[in-house]
């Protein structure tokens, strides 16, 4: 019998969405925390589904639905996270 795994749920900004939608942002950025530590290390999910905020269940135009890729770690610069670099974990969407 197989074991299902489950989805990574990542809510994002318009602005983020959209550009996931395009192709543009292939990679979804959550910074390096205890939280994100607990949800990712060791992880292996089905999908990664982006929604644009928090949409009910049946709203499909706010999901994007990608397979689950993986991520790695990194740091950038981003105004989002403010003027200093950061670690983040950089969680794939586009192939």
């Amino acid at each position: 019998m197989a074991v299902a795994m489950s989805d990574l749920i990542l809510p994002v900004k318009r602005i983020y969405f959209e550009q996931m939608r395009s192709g543009e942002k292939i990679e979804e950025y959550r910074l390096v925390t205890p939280y994100w530590i607990g949800r990712l290390a060791g992880k292996k999910y089905d999908r990664v589904i982006v929604t644009l905020g928090y949409p009910p269940r049946d709203d499909a135009d706010r999901r994007l639905v990608f397979p689950w890729r993986g991520f790695h770690e990194t740091t950038i610069t981003h105004p989002h996270f403010g003027a200093d670099p950061v670690r983040v974990f950089a969680i794939l969407v586009w192939p």
